[in-house]
């Protein structure tokens, strides 16, 4: 009997603390819609897009998508980690600058997000499903035309 205390405090402890770690390896995000009134940085656009020299109109398009959804991309993380080395703190703040533009993990997140939102997917159902990579389906090639 007195092994078996210190046994389970051990194992208590050892997943307490491991449950922890279990999300190290998902990108930052926002749990939570941007508190109400609460305005989040634009998506680049416009003349933004044109000095980015874009190759492929699925960039441009990738704008498109991100700027129809933004507080969803809120409330994703972005698998390129860019919150590791450029300090982003969500997929939004990808499409804030240039740096959607030459990421194809970003492009794919955003056009995966925009096609769930329209199926009437949550933002937390979306993020599940980044979660499971189910972003890396989009072919980003077939993604040259308008936003459906």
């Amino acid at each position: 009997m007195k092994r078996i205390f210190p046994l389970a405090c051990i194992a208590l402890l050892a997943i307490t603390t491991s449950a922890q770690f279990m999300d190290k390896d998902v990108p930052a995000y926002h749990p939570l819609p941007p508190a109400k009134g609460e305005k989040l940085a634009p998506i680049a656009s416009g003349a933004q897009l044109d000095q980015m020299n874009l190759k492929y109109d699925f960039q441009r398009h990738a704008y498109e998508a991100a700027a129809k959804v933004p507080r969803v991309l809120h409330q994703l993380p972005c698998y390129c980690f860019c919150d590791r080395s450029a300090g982003h703190t969500s997929l939004h703040t990808c499409f804030e600058g240039d740096h959607g533009s030459h990421c194809s993990t970003c492009m794919q997140e955003a056009f995966y997000t925009y096609q769930m939102t329209k199926k009437g997917k949550t933002a937390k159902e979306i993020r599940d499903g980044i979660m499971r990579g189910e972003y890396k389906t989009i072919d980003l090639r077939a993604m040259n035309g308008p936003l459906a």
